[in-house]
């Protein structure tokens, strides 16, 4: 952190609070039925015992990327349940995507190749 940020700037220490948002954003096939995606992950959320119930959790569409649908999940849990809530939701969603058949599409770049046809005269150096 440069210095002048430090002197300078308001410090907010998110270890300081009791509870912490966990921003997760789940990716799924442009042909994936988003409410089915949205469903699984609402319930893998509801179950998991470190999740607190208030504030509620906001799932939803974040954006239609490039590669995929991305669906914002914010839960809130205590903060020293913040990095296990997070790695055990993605893991449990991932899984249950596996198994509902629904994809999590990697970036990918369509390149297409066009012939152009050399004309006869050509000049020799």
């Amino acid at each position: 952190v440069p210095n002048k940020k430090v002197w300078g700037d308001t410090i907010t220490n998110i270890t300081g609070m009791d509870t912490r948002r966990v921003d997760m954003l789940f990716g799924i096939g442009y042909g994936d039925d988003i409410e089915k995606a949205q469903r699984i992950i609402t319930r893998v959320v509801a179950e998991h015992p470190m999740i607190l119930a208030d504030p509620v959790p906001n799932i939803g569409v974040h954006e239609l990327a490039d590669s995929s649908v991305n669906i914002r999940c914010w839960p809130w849990s205590a903060t020293v349940d913040f990095l296990t809530v997070r790695t055990e939701v993605t893991k449990r969603v991932k899984e249950e995507f596996d198994a509902a058949g629904i994809s999590i599409p990697f970036p990918q770049t369509d390149v297409h190749l066009h012939t152009v046809a050399l004309n006869e005269k050509t000049e020799n150096a």
